[in-house]
């Protein structure tokens, strides 16, 4: 599992995107547009990332994607976009919130499948604010950014809520359960 770290003008170009395609929005209703030929090469690699946004430290929306399926830098616009304006769990950003959000910005390693033989054992497996998760169960599926461990410190609890947004009881457990680790690069 390969963290590819940016350096700090990346990281900045990065948070400018994210920052210009809320703005953008609030004026035209859309994402920012990208032209992929404006950005150094290691910027338009497919990667997946996750935007998250939050107002006096509490989520004001949350959109990503677990599967690098565009560049980066239309991933960031994209989601950006989509965490102001899309999470149905809020309604669309203000203008006045905007100045009150603070923007962090998650890019994934590629999953990778966790092998264990029992839910205790995949729990013995987990590392606390290290670890980003993927449950799948066959049509039920959840994700937890490695973020998420500050709210859920404890492993067995992290799980159990993490059954819980998968649509699955808390306690649930199941020998086809599959589980998949990922690590962020976190900007902020």
């Amino acid at each position: 599992m390969v963290l590819m770290s940016l350096n700090e003008i990346n990281q900045q170009r990065l948070m400018a995107i994210a920052k210009h395609s809320i703005d953008n929005g609030l004026t035209t209703g859309r994402p920012l547009s990208i032209e992929l030929a404006d950005f150094p090469e290691e910027l338009t690699e497919h990667r997946a990332s996750f935007v998250t946004l939050e107002k006096n430290h509490q989520l004001r929306g949350c959109i990503g994607m677990l599967e690098a399926v565009r560049p980066l830098v239309k991933d960031i616009a994209e989601n950006a976009f989509s965490a102001a304006f899309r999470d149905p769990r809020f309604p669309p950003l203000s203008r006045d919130e905007f100045k009150d959000i603070e923007i962090h910005l998650s890019l994934l390693t590629v999953p990778e499948r966790l092998l264990f033989t029992s839910e205790q054992d995949l729990i013995n497996q987990l590392q606390p604010a290290v670890d980003g998760l993927i449950l799948e169960e066959t049509y039920h599926r959840g994700t937890f950014l490695p973020s998420v461990w500050e709210q859920l410190p404890a492993p067995k609890t992290f799980l159990r809520h993490l059954k819980q947004k998968a649509g699955l009881p808390a306690d649930y457990w199941s020998d086809s359960v599959k589980i998949y680790r990922y690590r962020t690069e976190v900007i902020s």
